[in-house]
């Protein structure tokens, strides 16, 4: 923890943003989203969300064509979130597994999102942000996701990938539907990652009786 914080202590922006966050222009990360910027430090995010966690979801080794011969990579997979409305997805390649996290990590803390929570389901009546707030969807390749508002108590009725994204953003309760190529943990991760982002999209339906 103290070489985290000495590190942050020692880092110098290089974007305005950057430069915002440290000076205490901006002191929270949902400052940043509401003004819609974009995040191209982890640094930021690391400023921000100090108690924010990860874990690997997936390892794979991966293999490129060269001059010289294959060349053999790990791929890694990462989820960070702080358990409580935010999280991201990242993928790191490296020759060690090791470099290869860190990097997943780093591209994760990039990703990051907001994720709207509440109580959307009608057999609940509770007030607390322990599921999503309404039936939302995401997609990612072949892999089609829906998330289901479900009463308190459910739990994560999804697929074991799908449930470490949803508990590091702070989903306790949900149902899920979903088809395609699930057994691809990128796709099936990015789906879900898809349908929480979505929480925050609204479409507004014009009613062209009136005009």
């Amino acid at each position: 923890m103290s070489r985290a914080i000495t590190s942050l202590e020692e880092w110098v922006p290089r974007t305005r943003l950057g430069w915002m966050v440290k000076e205490g222009k901006i002191s929270s990360i949902k400052e940043i989203f509401d003004m819609n910027l974009v995040i191209q430090e982890p640094e930021i995010v690391d400023y921000l969300l100090p108690d924010l966690q990860h874990e690997v979801v997936d390892v794979n080794i991966v293999q490129k064509q060269t001059d010289a011969g294959e060349m053999t990579r790990f791929r890694v997979l990462v989820v960070v979130g702080n358990f409580d409305g935010y999280v991201g997805i990242g993928l790191g390649k490296a020759r060690q597994v090791r470099q290869a996290i860190s990097k997943a990590i780093r591209n994760a803390k990039l990703n990051i999102i907001p994720v709207r929570r509440g109580c959307g389901s009608w057999a609940c009546s509770c007030t607390e942000p322990h599921s999503v707030p309404f039936t939302v969807m995401g997609k990612c390749g072949s892999v089609r996701i829906k998330l289901i508002p479900a009463p308190k108590g459910t739990g994560l009725v999804a697929g074991d990938a799908a449930k470490v994204v949803l508990r590091y953003a702070g989903i306790k309760d949900v149902w899920t539907w979903s088809r395609g190529e699930t057994r691809t943990t990128i796709n099936f991760v990015g789906a879900v990652y898809d349908a929480l982002k979505n929480t925050y999209k609204f479409v507004t339906v014009y009613d062209w009786t009136r005009r």
